[in-house]
């Protein structure tokens, strides 16, 4: 039945030693390599003895304690005065005795002492000392832990240092956890039974249920004491972890560990998570604020326009009468007769006047009348680009750059942020944002006028300027067509003619006026945007990196949860 339990223990070691791997692969892809050394160690451990750590201030007595506790009539663990090294000291079997130094803060002693048979006992450097290191590497040691052995001094066991360190151990990492007032001969009775109380007390506040609290002297125990509180602390030990149940413990506070490390990864990925969709809400909003900004200067447009036509049409229509009144046979007779007076300009005379009169109209009042739409669209659209402005700047932030596992993450995104708000305002700021080749096409003089304004200030002068630019020049074929008419006039055969040749080119001006001015605009419309679109390619590129990390991460945690939760319910 031993072998059986034992080849069952081994194949459930090598199974969470697999899982803990996939956890070590999943800390190096996160990149955070204090939790990548933290999973390296517990799978390194997974094989090892049940691990005592113990900790507690300097002075406390927790190297004269491990002496006692080994009884092997030597200084194991060396009591001084002073914190001389910022080594800890791992002590395991061995057939003999003998050291090895692992690093600069790590040493192994192996000792021929029968309980270390089945536990290795861990002295750690004092919680409060000066000595550099000490506690960080401290902290480095306690997640492979399987039972924390707090020392206290009996007389003072509420030093705000050690119950800060407690909260670590209890709090991070659920560590299974015993007291020990050490020094037990130097208080008195009753100091003896308040502080036993009250450190029970006090480990009952911080979440301990039941807490295991006991009062032992080592120098009590070196000297044959039946009292020194060691054959307590001993039928612990013997009834809760040694006696073949320490490989098994292990194994289970190994998967404990290995799920509170992925537990951790998976609070910081749900904050990764919750970024990435509040970045893809701001980013869809960016994109509908801009869809509903064309779709209302594009409506604008329409009307503008639609305005212009009936202007066009208007002055047009009043030229077509004119035209026919006076080709009429009564017109004519009466500008003949007039003429030969003096009085009255003759018929070519009079044709080249209502042209040039056409020009003069259509240039000021479809001008006036554009400008007006063009001020109602330029405010719209700079509207439309202090809005953006705002929402890049009030962008949510839950990933803080002081994140435990994903600081730079953050950092990152925030720098992404940074530039898409610097790049943004430089995108305001230029007038070349707001140009549009196209329409400036061999109009280099307007050049001084755009000077005057910048960025999104020129913006109502940039499109103010349409009115000068040749897509309103609708009167140049209009003219030149009924020019040649009136040139070629002679006999009242003409009139006809004249008059539809006006008409007709008239109404052509009318289609090319329709036809430019909303390609035109609609186009450079659609070209402001594409051009704001562009200063948030690299938060683009940052939104897709991060749904591929997500995806992966996230597979690979779920993955490694489920076969955790597995060992656990085995």
């Amino acid at each position: 039945m031993s072998q059986l339990i034992n080849a069952n223990l081994q194949a459930r070691r090598a199974r969470l030693e697999e899982i803990i791997k996939n956890l070590h692969e999943l800390t190096v892809r996160i990149g955070h390599e204090d939790m990548a050394k933290t999973v390296s160690e517990l799978r390194n451990r997974i094989f090892e003895p049940f691990m005592f750590v113990i900790v507690g201030e300097v002075k406390a007595g927790k190297s004269s304690f491990i002496n006692a506790l080994l009884a092997t009539g030597e200084e194991i663990a060396k009591a001084a005065p002073q914190p001389m090294t910022d080594t800890i000291q791992q002590i395991i079997y061995g057939e003999e005795r003998r050291e090895i130094t692992v690093n600069p803060y790590l040493k192994k002693i192996f000792l021929p002492v029968e309980i270390l048979r089945e536990i290795a006992i861990v002295d750690t450097p004092g919680t409060n000392t000066i000595v550099e290191h000490h506690q960080e590497i401290t902290e480095q040691f306690i997640p492979a832990s399987d039972l924390i052995v707090f020392v206290f001094e009996a007389k003072n066991p509420y030093r705000q240092s050690a119950w800060d360190f407690f909260k670590y151990i209890h709090a991070d990492w659920r560590k299974k956890a015993i007291f020990v007032l050490q020094q037990k001969d130097l208080a008195s009775a009753n100091e003896l039974a308040v502080n036993l109380q009250g450190v029970a007390d006090k480990a009952s506040t911080e979440g301990i249920e039941n807490p295991e609290v006991f009062a032992v002297s080592a120098k009590a125990e070196q000297e044959g004491d039946p009292a020194s509180g060691f054959v307590a602390l001993r039928d612990y030990i013997a009834s809760n972890i040694t006696g073949g149940r320490a490989p098994a413990l292990k194994l289970n506070n190994s998967v404990v560990t290995a799920q509170t490390i992925n537990e951790r990864i998976a609070a910081g990925l749900e904050l990764r998570r919750d970024q990435f969709a509040a970045d893809t809400r701001f980013r869809e909003d960016i994109q509908t604020t801009l869809s509903d900004q064309v779709a209302q200067s594009n409506k604008q447009v329409d009307l503008m326009v639609e305005n212009l036509l009936m202007s066009y049409d208007k002055i047009t229509g009043e030229k077509l009468a004119e035209l026919r009144d006076g080709l009429s046979m009564i017109g004519l007779l009466r500008r003949s007769l007039a003429s030969t007076f003096g009085s009255t300009p003759d018929a070519k005379t009079w044709l080249g006047d209502l042209a040039a009169g056409l020009e003069e109209e259509l240039n000021s009042r479809l001008r006036a009348r554009l400008n007006e739409n063009v001020v109602d669209l330029a405010e719209s659209i700079q509207q439309m680009v202090k809005v953006i402005d705002l929402k890049i700047r009030t962008s949510q932030t839950i990933l803080s750059n002081d994140h435990e596992l994903f600081s730079d993450i953050a950092e990152r995104r925030e720098n992404v942020l940074r530039d898409l708000q610097d790049q943004f305002n430089r995108f305001v700021s230029n007038t070349e944002s707001f140009t549009d080749k196209d329409l400036f096409a061999d109009r280099e003089n307007l050049a001084p006028n755009l000077a005057a304004g910048s960025g999104m200030a020129a913006l109502g002068v940039i499109l103010m300027a349409l009115s000068t630019l040749p897509v309103l020049d609708v009167t140049g074929g209009v003219l030149t067509t009924v020019g040649v008419l009136f040139a070629g006039f002679s006999t009242r055969g003409k009139r006809k003619r004249i008059v539809e040749g006006f008409a007709t080119e008239t109404q052509a001006g009318r289609q090319r006026l329709a036809t430019e001015l909303d390609d035109k605009l609609k186009s450079y419309i659609t070209t402001l945007r594409h051009r704001i679109e562009a200063n948030f390619s690299r938060f683009d590129e940052m939104l897709g990196r991060e749904e591929k990390n997500l995806a992966i991460l996230e597979g690979m945690h779920a993955e490694i949860s489920k076969d955790l939760e597995e060992m656990l319910a085995e």
